[in-house]
């Protein structure tokens, strides 16, 4: 899951090398921490959060045949 999140956001900002996932778990569920640099923020929220949005559509149903719960978390 860590190498889909990847996969999507560094194309999105320009410091990919700053691009940093934490996984968090938990008896039923998995949080990944999402961090960027603070100048890819908006980039990576997206107007209105869509692209936020469509990072989590994409995590939720890649992760729909696991047991726990998934989120994504942006920082």
């Amino acid at each position: 899951m860590r190498a889909l999140i990847e996969s999507m956001v560094r194309p999105l900002v320009d410091y990919p090398e700053e691009v940093n996932i934490r996984e968090h778990e938990e008896e039923h569920k998995i949080v990944y921490h999402l961090s960027v640099h603070k100048e890819d923020v908006g980039k990576v929220i997206g107007r209105h959060g869509r692209i936020a949005k469509a990072i989590r559509t994409v995590v939720y149903a890649a992760a729909s045949n696991s047991d726990k719960k998934v989120y994504v978390d942006i920082m």
